[in-house]
């Protein structure tokens, strides 16, 4: 094999191990709002039906800027709206230790 196919073919490697990895990284964060949203639903003593709804709007909240402030916000902001005493730093953990479950839930589906 010659050095500029091995090149492409390193190239190539390269650029689909990143967009394999941008994919489970979207999937991942869509699956912690929405583990999230049902956290915070629960929280907020909603209903089955109105929690899904809910976990979906905390999904959807994730598309208004880069990075998961928007996600916090909304969250927190739900919550505080509801007078529930629910620290900033329950909030946070509550995002990373989901994270992590979703991260797992994710790479046990893909194998």
């Amino acid at each position: 094999m010659n050095p500029v196919t091995q090149f492409n073919d390193r190239k190539k490697a390269f650029e689909d191990k990143f967009a394999h990895d941008e994919e489970l990284k979207f999937r991942a964060n869509a699956r912690r709002n929405k583990l999230l949203g049902l956290w915070a639903a629960d929280l907020l003593d909603l209903e089955e039906e109105a929690s899904a709804a809910y976990a979906l709007e905390v999904v959807k909240a994730d598309l208004k800027e880069p990075g998961e402030e928007d996600v916090y916000r909304k969250v927190k902001g739900d919550l505080d709206a509801r007078h529930l005493d629910v620290s900033e730093h329950r909030v946070r953990k509550a995002m990373e230790d989901l994270m992590e479950q979703a991260m797992t839930q994710i790479m046990e589906e893909t194998g």
